[in-house]
């Protein structure tokens, strides 16, 4: 493997479709959004809430999946991210509903149910095509952020070009490592950022 699959790999890694929700809540605790108010337990509880559902018992499910002989765990087929998504879907709908009983933020819930929608979507079309899950995640990233700060009258200009800027490299990292075609790559990116946008705008 060359010195350009390997950054390439790096970077999917950095920012797979799972670490995405716990960046992005980073991102809104220690920002100019208001959200940043939160004491410090209140985010602790938090980012402990979104870690746990969004990342680390998806992960867990895959791994136990990996046990089956039958699973590809690089799921290079989209038959084969069925099952994954499917257990993400259910996690994250749990770090929504434990959300709920803090006295915290609505729009933090709003965030996870869009990311749930999201993966459900993305199931959806999985059925049948191969969709870029990584471009989902953070064009719903770049979307979300857009949205908030057009309800606030907040300026994230640089962090948008900063997201912008990883959303490239992502997109050119999958198509690079073969994952991916340009097509797929496109649609996820809309597909995330269009729900994510609708969402947090208009909920």
């Amino acid at each position: 493997m060359n010195i350009k699959h390997q950054i390439a790999r790096t970077i999917s890694l950095l920012f797979h479709p799972l670490l995405i929700p716990t960046l992005g809540f980073l991102l809104l605790m220690n920002s100019s959004f208001y959200f940043a108010l939160l004491t410090f337990q209140a985010k602790k509880y938090v980012l402990l809430v979104v870690f746990l559902s969004t990342f680390l018992l998806p992960l867990v499910s895959i791994g136990i999946l990996t046990m089956n002989p039958r699973f590809d765990r690089s799921m290079d087929k989209n038959t084969d991210r069925i099952v994954p998504m499917l257990f993400s879907a259910i996690f994250y709908y749990m770090g929504y509903y434990y959300l709920g009983r803090i006295p915290i933020y609505p729009v933090y819930r709003v965030f996870l149910i869009s990311s749930v929608l999201t993966i459900i979507i993305l199931l959806i079309i999985t059925l049948r095509w191969k969709i870029s899950a990584h471009m989902a995640g953070i064009g719903g990233l770049i979307g979300a952020i857009i949205a908030l700060s057009l309800r606030l009258g907040i300026n994230s200009s640089l962090l948008l070009a900063g997201l912008i800027g990883v959303a490239g490299l992502v997109g050119s990292s999958r198509l690079l490592l073969g994952k991916h075609n340009p097509l797929q790559i496109y649609v996820g990116f809309f597909l995330g950022f269009a729900v994510n946008y609708l969402v947090l705008n208009y909920i």
